[in-house]
């Protein structure tokens, strides 16, 4: 059977870094949102697990991942459950634990990302928060980014099994996600971002690395990758990258 992922059709967001692990690890995966609703898909079958009460324990937001009778929320959550199944992170508890403090440590640099464009609250346009967009945004270039870059960097570097991975001496989801960051950031913070990478050359090489598994790769080229845009989580504002 196939996994659902649940999310919304025309961006990437957060169901980007579960579409990731799905298509690397070549699993069969449907993503709902974007089929017909007419047969069972669209936002329609999105919505049911979000607002209708029938749904036991209904998920707060998507993304969502069904498999089977299970329905999970939380991009860190469905992806510390598709981890072993997809053999995308250690056997061991320590490894999968610590994979899980990456990718939530991740999660919390997309949220400040976010945060930059909408610093006020996520129920107003840009255009009504611009002033305060601009300071979020001088903080997350200049103090920011180089952190949760840098920190990444010296979790590569101190990996006992090498440098080529976060954790252990293969491809795992967090892997997968540091690449979905980095190329958030270099889309909405080209300039901030690129300056941030020149001090972190093994963050940098981990991105490119994953651009280039197989899977990844035909998954980017496809019409399934969704194009970033100024509706999703990193928006290209260039006043916000002075």
């Amino acid at each position: 059977m196939s996994y659902q992922l649940h999310y919304w059709p025309s961006i990437q967001g957060r169901g980007e870094f579960v579409r990731l692990a799905l298509e690397a690890a070549g699993a069969p995966y449907v993503d709902v949102a974007r089929g017909d609703a007419a047969s069972g898909q669209g936002l329609p079958a999105l919505f049911h697990y979000l607002q209708d009460e029938s749904v036991a324990r209904p998920p707060f937001a998507c993304p969502v991942l069904v498999d089977g009778k299970q329905v999970i929320g939380q991009t860190a959550a469905i992806l510390l459950y598709l981890g072993p199944r997809l053999k995308l992170v250690g056997a061991s508890e320590a490894d999968r634990l610590w994979t899980h403090q990456i990718q939530l440590t991740i999660a919390d640099a997309v949220d400040e990302a976010h945060n930059t464009h909408h610093p006020v609250g996520a129920g107003l346009y840009y255009e009504e928060q611009k002033m305060e967009a601009a300071r979020a945004a001088k903080e997350f270039r200049t103090q920011r980014i180089p952190k949760f870059l840098g920190w990444l960097e010296a979790v590569l570097a101190r990996n006992p099994k090498g440098d080529r991975h976060l954790v252990g001496a293969r491809l795992s989801y967090a892997d997968l996600s540091l690449f979905q960051l980095v190329a958030g950031l270099l889309y909405a913070f080209p300039k901030a971002t690129k300056r941030a990478l020149k001090k972190t050359p093994l963050v940098l090489a981990l991105h490119e690395r994953v651009a280039q598994q197989a899977r990844v790769s035909a998954y980017l080229r496809s019409e399934r990758r969704i194009a970033f845009n100024e509706d999703g989580i990193f928006r290209r504002y260039p006043e916000l990258d002075a």
